[in-house]
């Protein structure tokens, strides 16, 4: 038994670290954009909250694209409509995750101690500590409602081609063991 479960075991360890290495290439692109467009909003002179939703909800479609075309696109993909309403509510979750990361940075530290109301520690709090545990959650949501449909199998390789044993010459074949003769049914 142990033995059979094994092999099982290592392809639904192996396909969620495809889902694991393609979410995460995803995110790192849809985390780039998210970046850059940020730090230009702060420095056209938006207020953080809103230049953080902005880049937020454009890296988000990134995103969208990316996961439901690449990451899970063996998955079933029935109701395009849906997933991407879904996508999205899941990922305002996200957005207030980092959101409350970088208020609790810029607005609550930052009255006590000014260097948390800079552009590197709303980097630090919005970015990096936000989207990290906002990752988290928008990794297993997305997984499980999102793209969590009946996953579409793929073509099995073909079977290899079955020879006959090679004999060497000068040696006789091995014949199967003996088995016992089969019981006939009297009528």
């Amino acid at each position: 038994m142990p033995a059979a479960f094994l092999p099982a075991l290592r392809a639904r360890f192996g396909a969620l670290v495809r889902e694991l290495s393609k979410f995460g290439t995803v995110g790192g692109i849809a985390f780039a954009i998210d970046l850059a467009i940020f730090n230009v909003l702060l420095q056209l002179g938006m207020e953080s909250l809103l230049a953080k939703t902005c880049s937020t909800v454009l890296a988000t479609t990134v995103a969208f694209a990316g996961n439901r075309f690449w990451t899970w696109r063996h998955r079933e993909h029935t109701h395009m409509a849906r997933q991407y309403t879904l996508f999205f509510l899941l990922n305002a979750v996200g957005l207030g995750i980092g959101l409350t990361c970088l208020a609790i940075s810029h607005y609550g530290l930052g009255t006590i101690w000014p260097e948390f109301q800079t552009p590197l520690a709303d980097n630090i709090s919005g970015q990096f500590i936000g989207t990290a545990v906002g990752t988290l959650f928008r990794f297993w949501s997305y997984r499980r409602f999102v793209f969590g449909g009946a996953v579409v199998p793929e073509p099995a390789p073909p079977a290899p081609p079955v020879t006959a044993p090679v004999v060497a010459p000068g040696t006789a074949p091995q014949s199967a063991p003996p088995t016992a003769p089969r019981a006939v049914p009297r009528m």
